[in-house]
């Protein structure tokens, strides 16, 4: 009698607004535990994107592009053996390089098709701080200059007759404009096959503006040995440098993927650091080497992200892929490095506390 009572005197508008209220807090609760389960997904993939749960602090890593990284490795090394700053390894590495005497980086280089020797290069650090220099004359280190660039201006690239005003502003001497007896002997023997006559010599354009850049060499490597690198210091901190001349008897102004942000060199302290080498027409429309690095962010390895830019550029090439080489190279937030070619040959340079060794890449094309 009691219960049917207390059940008849129960209003039921107050029943309503009990439901109501619990309704009410079941879905804050929903809320809230919706959003929290969100917050760890986000996390979650962040932390899986970074290769893990951040940085390996203590284990410094370089990596360079081709077997002249090697001797660039070494003086990397010295850098970030004794705990340096891994944009000082990247500027000091591969001005090793540029002062070697090799087809495709430094003054010693193979020249423009009109015989003079034009540079290209760019430096960021892990503050997505960067700088460039291209179509540079005259000026031994172009990789330096960038990172004055960099450091001294508000801008990010700085060309031709203005960039080498301000390394000659900034205290770099003006070498003597001749080419190397190797590069010399290179050239020439290009005009006489091309057929190819200088401006100072014939004026007059042709219709369809060539001969280019070809794509092989006479011993038949490719014509485009940029070196890049990229490095993690002691601290979990990335920088990188790109740094070359440019393909051999290119036309007098080209500029390739080397000196832009974003297509040559990519660093993301996030993420990790990519470079490329190859040619520069194809890592530009794809802006490569920031592709490689949103590949990582959503948690590939450096080697599958290389592989899925690689791969992007094969389908728009098509049939013209077989005659072109594009190579990736990256390292990630844990220390891993990996690669990926269009070709077979590509080679990267390895350097880290345990291991000295130069790595053959893989590839999707013979």
């Amino acid at each position: 009698m009691a219960k049917g009572i207390i059940e008849n005197t129960v209003p039921e508008s107050l029943i309503s607004d009990c439901i109501k209220i619990g309704t009410m807090i079941n879905r804050r609760k929903f809320i809230r535990a919706s959003a929290f389960t969100s917050l760890a997904t986000m996390l979650a993939n962040r932390s899986w994107a970074n290769g893990g749960t951040g940085s390996v602090k203590g284990n410094p890593i370089v990596v360079s592009t081709w077997d002249a990284g090697l001797r660039a490795n070494k003086a990397a090394w010295q850098v970030l053996g004794n705990g340096g700053r891994a944009l000082d390894a990247v500027e000091q590495g591969v001005m090793i390089t540029e002062s070697e005497q090799n087809c495709c980086v430094g003054l010693n280089a193979n020249p423009d098709r009109d015989g003079f020797v034009t540079l290209d290069a760019s430096i960021m650090d892990e503050f997505s701080n960067c700088g460039s220099v291209a179509f540079l004359e005259r000026i031994k280190h172009p990789i330096s200059v960038a990172r004055r660039v960099m450091e001294k201006t508000p801008h990010v690239m700085l060309v031709g007759s203005g960039a080498q005003q301000f390394a000659v502003e900034e205290g770099f001497p003006l070498e003597e404009q001749k080419l190397s007896p190797e590069a010399k002997k290179n050239y020439d023997n290009w005009l006489k096959k091309s057929e190819y006559k200088p401006p100072a010599i014939n004026i007059e354009s042709k219709n369809n503006h060539g001969p280019f850049a070809p794509a092989k060499l006479d011993n038949g490597e490719w014509n485009h040995d940029t070196i890049g690198m990229v490095a993690m210091d002691t601290n979990g901190n990335f920088s990188g440098s790109c740094t070359t001349s440019g393909a051999g008897f290119k036309m007098r102004g080209r500029v390739g993927d080397s000196p832009i942000i974003g297509a040559g060199l990519f660093v993301d302290n996030e993420v990790g650091a990519c470079t490329s080498t190859g040619q520069g027409e194809d890592v530009i429309r794809v802006a490569g080497s920031a592709s490689v690095i949103e590949m990582m962010r959503q948690g590939l390895s450096p080697e599958a992200a290389c592989k899925k830019i690689v791969e992007r550029i094969i389908r728009i090439k098509g049939e013209k892929a077989k005659d072109i080489q594009v190579a990736f190279l990256a390292i990630n937030k844990k220390g891993v490095a990996g690669a990926y070619a269009i070709h077979k040959g590509f080679s990267y340079a390895l350097r880290t506390n345990n291991e000295e060794k130069l790595v053959e890449s893989k590839y999707i094309m013979l």
